[in-house]
């Protein structure tokens, strides 16, 4: 038992290294695991002995992540995602399912395993693009929005292919009889999860909620032993704790479970990623790099293709359709659960395995650069991305009202984001005539709605510019999130030779000195002003308050 222990410890060490490597490389912390997992398994150095007890926490690390998502899945918001992500989500699913099972057979695979190998390539990590959006501020724009759309999806997806695997994995006889027994099972499973919902989990919950510790500590065996009861009914542990996490996501303590839920989920995946390169095989992966590389350059070019090609289709611009489709050029840790699933059951060999996980670490290391980099990536690409945009992108154009071109404006405002937003609706409220300027519709329909002057359309392009009154404007101010964009700006109006003032927002330091170094006159730093003025408001304060007798 101490032996173990100093083998655990041991590991939590290496894999901190590992993960403050991998941050230096901008790069997902998973990757990093992986590679220790290799580093210390019978394929490197042999430094742990303990596996069932790493097995054991990789399990309950699956458990709580498919608890998360399903508290993320209340019934409001899967109402509400929407026709789009709805019908690109599934789009996807489909025709990555088909053109990947082609593919798979091509390289010699039975049909069995070139099913679970094509339905395992579909799945992208929800995880990695939600941070990777969040950290680019991009995660409420448009093509954020549809991209967390057709990711739920994709998590309702893998969670009902699990179920059905598990199904067909543990009852044997015919197809038919299967299916049937799966269907009257899953309609036993939703009356009995209704009435809990309805009449017990309210109530329970607040109850547990009045401590925090308790709170966690219920979640957590709620979600452990739904797993358990949904094995034993003959779903899956994946698929009880989903529901688990679904039977929560209605009530008014989930995000409070999620929010303390997040870092144990995170501190047991540790443990199934470790395990997984552990468990790899290098003598049979040698034969894999082909069939790996044929399959990531299909993850990494063909899925975003396909969602363009659908975004497209919905009358959608090919730079929205680009900008999505890239959060769907990795596979996730589904992916990977999903064949480790098919293995314990028989319908694959444990060759797939890691023939899945070259994939994913391939992928998920190129795309994360991708997405970081989307926008000059777009830059270089969009002359070649015509084919995937309609001659009339009615869905995007429906949200132009043209505001005029002859209206006078003092400032024009590029990107009504939350400070966009709110820094024109200041100084329409100081007395200036301000435009704002947005790419995202929806956006654009809700400031128009309050009452401020808004064009639709990309900043960059020369064709909104001239629109714009730009020769009687004194001012332009950018909020655009991320230099690139804001390099494209400040090239267009140098086009057009405009003569007013310029100033752009920066998020961070350095980025403040790249704008600076392409000319930009004038830098404004949000944060830092906020402090500063909160540091002179409050400084004054106590100034006045020593100074009363």
């Amino acid at each position: 038992m101490q032996e173990h222990f100093s083998e655990l410890a041991l590991l939590l060490i290496i894999a901190a290294a590992g993960g403050a490597v991998a941050l230096r490389l901008r790069q997902p912390v998973l990757i990093a695991y992986i590679v220790v997992g290799i580093l210390v398994g019978p394929a490197g150095f042999g430094l742990v002995s303990a596996h069932d007890q790493i097995d054991l926490l990789a399990q309950m690390g699956i458990a709580v992540l498919l608890f998360l998502v399903g508290l993320k899945l209340d019934l409001a918001h899967v109402r509400h995602i929407g026709p789009v992500a709805l019908a690109t989500g599934l789009g996807q699913l489909v025709f990555t399912i088909a053109i990947g099972f082609g593919l798979v057979l091509l390289l010699g695979r039975t049909p069995v395993e070139a099913l679970y190998l094509a339905v395992a390539l579909t799945f992208s990590s929800t995880i990695i693009i939600v941070k990777l959006l969040s950290d680019k501020r991009e995660i409420d724009a448009l093509h954020g929005r549809i991209a967390v759309g057709f990711l739920i999806v994709q998590d309702l997806a893998v969670v009902l292919a699990m179920m059905v695997v598990s199904a067909l994995g543990g009852g044997g006889g015919e197809p038919a009889e299967v299916i049937l027994s799966l269907l009257w099972r899953v309609t036993l499973a939703a009356v009995a999860l209704y009435l809990l919902m309805r009449h017990v989990l309210p109530w329970a919950v607040a109850l547990m909620a009045r401590s925090q510790e308790l709170l966690l500590i219920s979640a957590v065996a709620w979600g452990v032993g739904l797993a358990a009861l949904g094995e034993w009914a003959g779903f899956s542990k994946e698929a009880g704790s989903f529901l688990a996490g679904f039977s929560l996501a209605s009530t008014s303590y989930r995000e409070a479970i999620s929010a303390r839920l997040t870092g144990i989920r995170d501190f047991l995946l540790l443990f199934f990623f470790i395990d997984l390169g552990a468990k790899l095989d290098f003598s049979t992966l040698g034969g894999e790099f082909w069939p790996a590389l044929v399959l990531s350059l299909f993850v990494l070019i063909g899925n975003p293709l396909i969602v363009m090609a659908i975004m497209g289709y919905m009358g959608y611009r090919k730079r929205t359709g680009f900008l999505a489709g890239l959060t769907v050029a990795q596979i996730s840790e589904f992916s990977i659960i999903f064949i480790a699933m098919g293995i314990s059951l028989g319908h694959v060999d444990p060759e797939a395995l890691g023939l899945v996980t070259l994939v994913g670490v391939t992928t998920i290391a190129v795309s994360t650069y991708m997405i970081l980099y989307s926008h000059p990536l777009y830059e270089r690409l969009a002359p070649s991305l015509g084919l995937f945009e309609r001659r009339n992108p009615q869905r995007e154009l429906a949200a132009e009202q043209d505001v005029g071109a002859a209206r006078p404006a003092d400032v024009i405002v590029i990107g009504l984001g939350r400070y966009g937003g709110r820094l024109a609706q200041g100084l329409e409220a100081a007395g200036l005539a301000v435009i704002g300027v947005d790419f995202d519709p929806e956006s654009a329909r809700a400031w128009r709605s309050k009452g401020l002057a808004v064009r639709y359309g990309d900043a960059t392009e020369a064709e909104l510019l001239e629109s714009l009154p730009l020769a009687s404007c004194a001012w332009v101010v950018s909020t655009l999130p991320d230099v690139a964009s804001n390099r494209g700006l400040l090239q267009a109006l140098r086009t057009y030779r405009y003569t007013g003032e310029l100033a752009i927002v920066a998020r961070a330091d350095e980025d403040g000195l790249q704008l600076k170094r392409l000319g930009v006159p004038t830098v404004i730093y949000p944060t830092r002003n906020a402090v500063d003025f909160a540091v002179d408001t409050l400084a004054g304060i106590v100034r006045r308050s020593r100074e009363r007798p």
